[in-house]
């Protein structure tokens, strides 16, 4: 089943009955299939509350503002080359020297698509860092760097990064979908989080980007039971980078 409206997509994420669908639990030690198993976002029940609050606790050592001032800082420093500073910041800040596999181990994460390279990247990164850690990397990569390239597309000389962010994240979402499995049924749920977003029932002319339209009730970090535990850094990181290239093209 496909869910559309935003109505239904918040009863179904605030409903206890739905969880991600189940991972495979027999990958071999330190493989991308290993770590999935691991972790807080295809876990559920009191492995999901133990590993989320792992992130949590991490996350509370990180900065949003100086991540958003590293992220300027680093952005401008390779004139403007941004893909990769979202993943290098938060790196460096989590400790992670060397973010380079995170490419390769994200490339598989949501999907689960395994391969040869993402296997190697994920035991590379578990040599620099544990697993809350690599989890935040891998959450971060795709997500935040699609947030970026989606709000470059609206981005004008002078625009409130802010505003441009958040209504990037209704409008144009960098993850499209969000699967649950429904426990009583077996029956497996998707959520359109592309048209959720443009429910008009809830956003007046959905299909307009109006970055006046300030912080809306979007989807795209979830909400419920299992919200993104990171929005606030997500937009620290994005933003960060977009000031820099607003500055870079006005010099």
């Amino acid at each position: 089943m496909v869910i559309t409206r935003h109505a239904k997509a918040r009863a179904v994420l605030d409903d206890s009955r739905y969880v991600p669908p189940p991972v495979r639990q027999d990958g071999r030690e330190g493989t991308l299939a290993w770590l999935r198993a691991r972790v807080s976002r295809f876990s559920s029940g009191p492995a999901h509350a133990r590993r989320r609050a792992l992130l949590t606790e991490r996350l509370a050592t990180l900065d949003p503002a100086a991540l958003r001032q590293a992220a300027r800082t680093v952005t401008l420093e390779r004139q403007g080359d941004w893909r990769g500073v979202p993943t290098a910041v938060l790196g460096a800040a989590l400790g992670v020297a060397d973010t380079s596999p995170v490419a390769d181990a994200a490339s598989g994460y949501l999907s689960g698509q395994e391969s040869p390279a993402s296997d190697a990247a994920v035991a590379a990164l578990l040599d620099q860092a544990d697993v809350p850690a690599i989890t935040l990397l891998l959450q971060a990569h795709a997500s935040v760097e699609g947030l970026i390239a989606n709000a470059l597309t609206h981005l004008t000389p002078g625009a409130d990064v802010e505003s441009v962010l958040h209504e990037t994240l209704r409008h144009d979402p960098p993850l499209h979908a969000s699967r649950r499995l429904d426990q009583h049924t077996g029956d497996e749920v998707s959520i359109d989080l592309v048209a959720a977003n443009r429910d008009p029932e809830v956003f007046a002319e959905p299909d307009r980007f109006d970055a006046a339209r300030g912080p809306a009730p979007h989807l795209t970090f979830g909400t419920g039971l299992r919200p993104c535990p990171a929005p606030a850094h997500a937009l620290a990181l994005a933003a960060g980078v977009l000031e820099a290239l607003i500055d870079g093209s006005t010099r």
